[in-house]
């Protein structure tokens, strides 16, 4: 009487492994593989031809997993500290609107002189000279009103002497920096 072959799978669990071991040379490797061989055979065990070598179809899997293994691996990068990925990670984006919104509201409560002065030399990216012609004003006047603006702001947003603020954008940086972001 023939085996199910579903539980025939199960009689060959020691050889797969032994299997696995000659090829990774590493127990945990080897039982991933093991398990994934098992997995994609259980997933199309109506692929296998009753009657046909169960064996031979599940090592055929196993070394089929085991060199698309491989091939990720040499397209993937090893990054076992996280470094790599530190770098390439993201802020969330509702914290940038959250900051934004701050920024909104405590902008809106300075003078408008101030505004102006950093609307133009920060966000827009005016020289001071460029922006005091604007104004009809000398450029020290542009300057004072930048610095006294950039100082009502930081004191709005409650941010401490040198800390930058929690924004993402290039335009509000600028307007809070005395010099605009790169």
């Amino acid at each position: 009487m023939a085996l199910d072959p579903q539980d025939e799978m199960l009689e060959h669990l020691p050889s797969l492994r032994a299997f696995a071991m000659s090829l990774t040379r590493d127990r945990p490797q080897a039982d991933d593989l093991v398990q994934e061989t098992i997995m994609r055979a259980w997933a199309n065990i109506d692929q296998f031809q009753v009657g046909t070598n169960m064996r031979a179809w599940m090592f055929t899997i196993l070394r089929n997993c085991f060199y698309t293994q491989r091939r990720k691996q040499k397209r993937e990068v090893g990054d076992e500290d996280g470094a790599y990925a530190a770098q390439l990670s993201e802020k969330p984006a509702h914290d940038g609107h959250m900051a934004l919104k701050e920024f909104k509201v405590a902008f809106a409560q300075l003078r408008d002189e101030q505004r102006e002065a950093l609307l133009l030399v920060g966000a827009s990216g005016f020289s001071v000279e460029e922006a005091a012609e604007m104004c009809g004003c000398a450029p020290g006047t542009i300057k004072s009103r930048a610095s006294r603006g950039r100082k009502r702001l930081a004191e709005l947003l409650n941010l401490a002497d040198g800390e930058m603020p929690m924004m993402t954008d290039a335009v509000t940086l600028g307007v809070v920096l005395s010099k605009p972001a790169a």
